[in-house]
């Protein structure tokens, strides 16, 4: 009886570590038209490694999400609506902007730590 209550005891501990792990903190940046996160300077945003970012466009113009700069580069299809996610897993600074509208006019800094 104590063996099969220490093995259930240690299985639940196994899945809560197991929980944990996987659950990764999350970020959203907001696109709105013609700009990241709010309408006016060059944001910088700050997550840690391992964080999913996640770009919400709320306008009704069409936007991507491109790196001009940083560890590795990535981009977004062109929409309106959605979402577009990206775990961010290298360390590093990255400058973002949307090729529609170039980085004068809507860009956003990505630091990661």
């Amino acid at each position: 009886m104590r063996r099969a209550l220490a093995a259930i005891v240690a299985l639940a501990a196994g899945a809560a570590l197991a929980a944990t792990a996987t659950s990764a903190a999350t970020r959203s940046v907001k696109i709105g038209d013609n700009y990241f996160v709010r309408p006016a300077g060059v944001p910088v945003v700050t997550v840690t490694r391992n964080t999913r970012v996640t770009w919400r466009w709320t306008g009704s113009d069409a936007h991507d999400v491109r790196v001009s700069s940083g560890p590795i580069k990535f981009h977004s299809k062109v929409q309106t609506e959605g979402t577009y996610s990206r775990v961010m897993t290298r360390r590093g600074t990255y400058k973002i902007f949307c090729e529609i509208h170039s980085a004068e006019d809507q860009s956003m800094v990505l630091r990661v730590k």
